[in-house]
């Protein structure tokens, strides 16, 4: 697929993040543009055909439009831009009298988001990317990484839908419309992995990682999880026995996180060690 030429000059920065940079059109409040980093030609494209066959799915998301290159050579992807939103997480933050509605509006959209079943050849499995992800990782003893790929290996099997960045900054709502964003490592697998996301940010995570990335204090985050559990799970699990199901979950996203850092985060590895090793 050919990139279409645009010009940086008719964006406006909005923000950054792990891999790029995002902008809104300057004239056109309907369009934004996430443009990747330079020398990142590949990933903006294969986020752009993955968006779309998500959004064809009818998984709520933001529709994608255009893959780009700029005159100096970076490439991007443009999004229509949900003019007014605010993320889930945001919301919490700047309301925390109202976390327990908030929590119960996103795990409707949980339950609904884990209740589609993708065809399997063409979205990756979260079981693959995890092996994938641990064997390239040289934060794990050969050991550590035996052990961990067991658990994977063993772990529920399921053809349904996965966002597989599950937390509550990574949805957005305008009025009563909600969209999931930032599907990157959208896959299939049992829910369960998807879970492990955001019980980490809500239970295992430390303050300055919520407040920078979350916008919310610890409390709150645990907060969110507790009105959650009873919405998405209903009345058949305690709290406790819920926990200790999405725990080792919880863990493996540690894997992730290395990843995305590029670096050894001390306190996501004292959950793994903790979980898996102690």
């Amino acid at each position: 697929m050919e990139p279409i030429k645009i010009s940086i000059d008719d964006y406006v920065l909005a923000g950054g993040g792990a891999n790029g940079e995002s902008y809104n059109h300057r004239k056109d409040p309907s369009v934004m543009l996430k443009l990747y980093f330079p020398g990142m030609i590949n990933q903006p494209l294969d986020e752009m055909l993955l968006a779309r066959k998500v959004y064809d799915l009818g998984v709520p998301t933001p529709e994608p439009g255009d893959y780009v290159v700029t005159e100096d050579g970076r490439y991007g992807i443009r999004f229509r831009r949900i003019v007014g939103k605010t993320s889930f997480a945001r919301a919490c933050g700047d309301h925390p009298e109202k976390v327990a509605e908030y929590a119960v509006d996103f795990a409707v959209m949980c339950k609904h988001l884990h209740a589609v079943h993708v065809n399997m050849s063409e979205f990756e499995s979260v079981k693959v990317r995890y092996l994938r992800l641990l064997g390239e990782s040289p934060y794990f003893t050969p050991r550590e990484k035996d052990r961990l790929s067991r658990f994977i290996i063993d772990a529920p099997d399921s053809d349904t839908a996965l966002h597989g960045d599950l937390h509550f900054g990574n949805a957005i709502f305008v009025g009563g419309e909600k969209y999931f964003i930032d599907l990157g490592d959208f896959g299939y697998g049992h829910p369960y992995f998807d879970l492990g996301m955001l019980y980490l940010c809500c239970k295992l995570s430390g303050e300055e990682f919520n407040k920078e990335y979350l916008h919310v204090d610890n409390a709150t985050a645990s907060a969110f999880w507790d009105a959650f559990v009873p919405e998405y799970f209903g009345t058949d699990l305690t709290m406790e026995e819920v926990d200790r199901l999405i725990l080792p979950y919880a863990a493996l996203k540690t894997i992730m996180i290395d990843r995305d850092c590029g670096c050894r985060r001390k306190e996501f590895h004292d959950v793994i060690d903790r979980v898996f090793f102690g």
